[in-house]
């Protein structure tokens, strides 16, 4: 390895390169480089020799053209320790390129406006950058590559001790690539997103995903964790909250506030969820906070102590010094009012997230993926909860508006319970959860044990249908009085025959629900 003696110099973000460049000037280093970055360390007093004087080849198609060339590139990948290399960069005036500081079009900037078009998007995506770094990061024993303006201090320190060393090479060399697949990938994912038809999934899926931060640890304290955000998250989706105080997240801290904030996010009124191992133990919802946590608290406060809540209001000084007499692990909410805040400053392991404003998004058409065994399962979200036109009453009969209302809420948490699901409800209250059961029939045994309420006059909902009418029986015995679930077993009409000897009103949704 020898001393860098020349670079060539391309950004999009321009953070530091004009620092970056001076100093390197300081040690000796010419600089090549095109267009805005040319003008930048001009103005900022830097010699910089255009790429397109070096190469006696001007730019052209609105700049599309003007790195392409065997000087550049034949100056990057010339193996230094290859005679017949060396030999051809001297007959064809190619000069040895030691450092490529590039980084790319902001395709991902672009394409996250929202005014942003096709043609926007397309001008957007980086050709010769992408070249040029992919070519210095395969020949990173000769050349140093440099994507991210956090390595330039250290760059210059290795610089002016003499050289950069193999190992920093090697490691900017794997950054490198990782930072050209990302783009790839960011571009391929737009397009994806585009023009994908419903149901159409691509043969090759490549998500970028970035690191945020590592975790205290995974599932349990032996395994090892950290947390990646794909390119363009929503406001509305967990990894876009801002952690307000509390200890550092848990792998499974993660997991459990996403559950929280993906059930209460569905709710057009005040709604709580309370989350213990992603399974709500207790939800409702009202205008009046306080009430609506206590509400929810008392479904179950055995799980509820150590849970996760979700609010999709603020939370209120109120409600923040309820939520604190007991022991929990972490809120997730829209906002905490300032009086809510200094109650939880006492409580300073309280994690708090505050999540962007809550707007209703449209589904984004992005995929919902779960890791197994050599490969990946691909699916589309299930952003439906129920479509009211395909709701069906089915039973004798019919249900009045105040079981209507129950059944659709009961529906919404059942959405969110791990299959077989069975949730029971009256007066936008939660009474009892079934939650993971092997057998359906035991989970409605299990949510009639866990009621916080009498069961006499309440609603039920199950998350996919009755395979036998058992289900039907043990709720007529404690006196459920309508019941919504998906339909279409092939035993409907002797679960229906059940229904309509104990007068419950039954109603089939046509959409099912299961949570793995």
């Amino acid at each position: 390895m020898k001393p860098i003696q020349r670079a060539l110099i391309s950004v999009s973000d321009k953070t530091g390169i004009l620092e970056f460049a001076i100093e390197l000037q300081k040690s000796g280093v010419e600089i090549l480089s095109t267009g805005g970055t040319a003008d930048l360390l001009r103005k900022g007093g830097v010699p910089v020799i255009e790429v397109s004087d070096y190469t006696g080849f001007p730019e052209m198609m609105d700049g599309r053209i003007k790195t392409l060339h065997p000087r550049v590139h034949g100056g990057i990948l010339a193996r230094r320790d290859v005679p017949e290399h060396v030999k051809a960069m001297d007959d064809h005036g190619i000069r040895p390129i030691d450092l490529v500081v590039i980084n790319l079009y902001p395709f991902e900037q672009t394409v996250a406006r929202k005014d942003c078009t096709l043609e926007d998007a397309i001008e957007n995506i980086d050709i010769g950058g992408p070249a040029m770094v992919r070519s210095a990061a395969k020949n990173c024993k000769d050349v140093v590559v440099v994507v991210n303006p956090v390595e330039y201090s250290l760059i210059l320190a290795e610089i002016k001790s003499g050289d950069v060393a193999l190992e920093t090479r090697r490691r900017l060399c794997r950054d490198a690539f990782a930072h050209t697949s990302r783009y790839d990938s960011l571009i391929a994912t737009y397009l994806t997103e585009r023009w994908q038809k419903e149901s159409d999934f691509p043969p090759l899926l490549n998500q970028p995903f970035e690191k945020v931060q590592e975790l205290r640890y995974g599932e349990n304290p032996h395994q090892s964790a950290a947390l990646y955000k794909e390119s363009s998250p929503l406001p509305s989706e967990i990894v876009s909250a801002q952690q307000l105080q509390g200890k550092e997240l848990s792998f499974n801290n993660f997991i459990d506030l996403n559950a929280a904030w993906e059930l209460v996010k569905e709710f057009d009124k005040g709604a709580v969820a309370i989350i213990k191992h992603t399974n709500p133990c207790g939800v409702a919802q009202g205008e009046d906070q306080l009430k609506t946590f206590i509400v929810a608290r008392e479904v179950d406060p055995t799980s509820a102590f150590g849970g996760i809540l979700g609010f999709n209001r603020p939370v209120t000084a109120k409600t923040a010094e309820e939520i604190t007499k007991n022991f929990v692990e972490a809120v997730v909410a829209p906002g905490f009012d300032p009086e809510a805040l200094k109650l939880f400053a006492a409580k300073k392991n309280v994690r708090l997230m505050q999540m962007p404003k809550l707007e209703a998004t449209p589904d984004s058409g992005k995929f919902d993926m779960k890791r197994i065994g050599g490969g990946l399962l691909v699916q589309s979200q299930d952003s439906v909860t129920y479509i009211e036109e395909q709701l069906r009453v089915v039973s004798d009969r019919k249900p009045d508006d105040r079981e209507m209302e129950d059944m659709k809420f009961a529906w919404v948490v059942a959405k969110h319970v791990k299959s077989n699901a069975i949730v029971y409800a009256k007066d936008q209250e939660i009474l009892g959860i079934g939650a993971g059961q092997m057998s359906r029939v035991d989970s409605a045994r299990l949510a009639v044990e866990k009621a916080c309420k009498p069961l006499e006059g309440a609603v039920m909902a199950s998350d996919a249908f009755f395979p036998f009418r058992d289900s039907i029986d043990k709720a007529a015995k404690h006196g459920i009085t309508a019941i919504i679930s998906p339909g279409g077993s092939i035993r409907d009409e002797e679960v229906l025959q059940a229904a309509n000897e104990f007068k419950i009103a039954m109603v089939f949704t046509g959409t099912r629900h299961f949570k793995h």
